[in-house]
């Protein structure tokens, strides 16, 4: 598969998404809690090429996203933060998210374009680059697609409707590749992050 995918849009499922998406504001004061609607991907055990390519997709990424450890960069860059610092009642936490409007809309899938970057919260208002985060609405992404989507052999977890972000249902996968998952490089959430530290200031 491609590093970049193209989707072709028809009607206002993508755009209806992103009003959505766009109409949320600024990012929530405080820390989102509870269960997320995901349905995760489910494979057997992965072969020595899904786990070279899963290598790759971190390699890239870390590449691509290393100047926005400094998180006023990606705030220049459109990066804008969302939902406020997303955690879970056992699972760990996700972070903060910073949502690239552009690319979330243009229907594209690229390793080298994430359409979020995921921070956690620190101390003093710092905030810490964590991971790179990828999504599609799921309409979209089936107006010309069967299958789930994947990234350089990645598949794809599915956030169904209603979920707690208040989006259509949704495609997304998180890569860890600035802070170690143990449940797994491209699980959704990471017990090793926290948001105990948020305070619901915007960086």
């Amino acid at each position: 598969m491609k590093e970049a995918r193209s989707v072709k849009r028809r009607g206002y499922g993508l755009l209806g998404g992103l009003v959505l998406l766009g109409a949320l504001g600024p990012v929530s004061a405080r820390a989102q809690h509870g269960h997320g609607e995901s349905t995760g991907p489910h494979r057997g055990t992965p072969t020595a090429e899904q786990r070279e390519r899963g290598n790759e997709l971190v390699r890239i990424v870390r590449e691509v996203t290393q100047r926005y450890q400094d998180i006023s960069v990606a705030l220049a860059d459109g990066y804008v933060p969302r939902f406020g610092c997303v955690s879970g009642s056992h699972e760990g936490a996700m972070g903060l998210h910073l949502v690239n409007f552009p690319l979330v809309g243009d229907g594209v899938l690229d390793a080298r374009r994430p359409e979020l970057l995921v921070y956690e919260p620190l101390s003093r208002g710092r905030f810490r680059l964590v991971a790179a985060d990828y999504l599609i609405l799921s309409e979209a992404w089936h107006q010309t697609n069967e299958a789930p989507p994947e990234l350089m052999g990645q598949l794809f977890h599915l956030f169904e409707s209603p979920n707690r972000f208040t989006l259509p249902a949704f495609y997304t996968l998180h890569v860890w590749a600035w802070k170690d998952n143990p449940q797994g490089t491209f699980a959704n959430w990471n017990p090793r992050v926290s948001c105990d530290a948020f305070d619901g200031q915007n960086p």
